[in-house]
């Protein structure tokens, strides 16, 4: 996608309103630096506290205490297929909202090879109702630009207009979080679809945050993004270090410039993937509102 010389001033407008509008992910094994995390972003900054392989309910819910504390607006991840027993994680939500003030939470299947307990995937959870009676009132989903690396692209798409379907007669806010990708146009693509087949869904757009090249590169293995990756590289060493510099500047602005470019425009912020690096996450968010 292309944009006319004259959006230059929206699009910085657009900038400094979608890092504004940003959240960051804090791993569990980073609390003991919640308060460093929120004396370099605004009050309320929505924290995402992803779940962990092993990690107990009761831990994320030490997690969601320590953000709050903070200052910060914690949401926890649902992760599905890692819910062990039905009344824990009822337990786990009421305390979370009544204690905590957990309004959202970003409801997904989880990587697990097969359910440690009662859910086969997110949908079931939803459907279920137990989010709702808890008192959430906002959920996030996942959104994939590059597809998803074990879900076909119809499924996907048959489980997301059921998500909305099910959140709308439950009451709930629903947005969507993409994965993250080296590939710029692939994420407009992505969300200029979205803008077309469900206008009305808000949309943050999932970046990766300052991050080492090969640290990222391995977390992108991980979370099944890496083929744009190989497709880039074979342009040329430049376009590699290009996509997998330290500063995602350039993601960020890319999103502006496709926001700033619609009328009406669905997406309403930028989520940071910090892999372990909230710190150093949220400084560069920081540097950039300045800025």
């Amino acid at each position: 996608m292309s944009f006319p010389a004259n959006a230059i001033e929206p699009r910085q407008a657009g900038l400094a309103e979608l890092i504004a509008a940003s959240s960051l992910e804090m791993s569990p094994r980073e609390l003991h630096r919640a308060g460093e995390v929120a004396a370099l972003l605004p009050a309320d900054t929505c924290i995402y506290i992803p779940s962990l392989p092993g990690l107990p309910l009761a831990r994320t819910l030490e997690a969601v205490a320590a953000i709050r504390a903070a200052g910060l607006d914690p949401v926890p991840h649902v992760s599905a297929r890692r819910i062990l027993d039905r009344v824990e994680f009822a337990s786990f939500l009421k305390r979370a909202v009544e204690e905590h003030g957990v309004h959202r939470v970003m409801l997904i299947g989880g990587d697990e090879s097969a359910p440690k307990g009662p859910y086969a995937d997110s949908l079931q959870v939803l459907e279920e109702g137990v989010l709702a009676k808890c008192g959430v009132r906002e959920i996030g989903v996942a959104g994939y630009p590059e597809g998803h690396p074990q879900i076909s692209s119809s499924a996907l798409q048959a489980a997301f207009r059921r998500k909305i379907e099910l959140a709308k007669t439950q009451n709930l806010g629903l947005y969507v979080v993409t994965q993250f990708s080296f590939a710029p146009a692939r994420v407009v693509e992505y969300c200029s679809e979205l803008a077309r087949t469900a206008p009305s869904i808000p949309v943050y757009v999932g970046i990766a945050g300052p991050t080492d090249p090969v640290a990222l590169a391995r977390y992108a293995q991980r979370c099944g993004v890496s083929a744009s990756l190989r497709a880039l590289r074979t342009l040329g060493t430049g376009i590699a270090r290009l996509v997998t510099h330290t500063d995602p500047r350039e993601h960020v602005l890319a999103v502006a410039r496709y926001s700033a470019a619609r009328e009406s425009s669905n997406v309403a912020g930028i989520h940071l993937y910090s892999f372990g690096g909230a710190v150093r996450t949220a400084g560069w968010m920081r540097d950039l509102l300045s800025a």
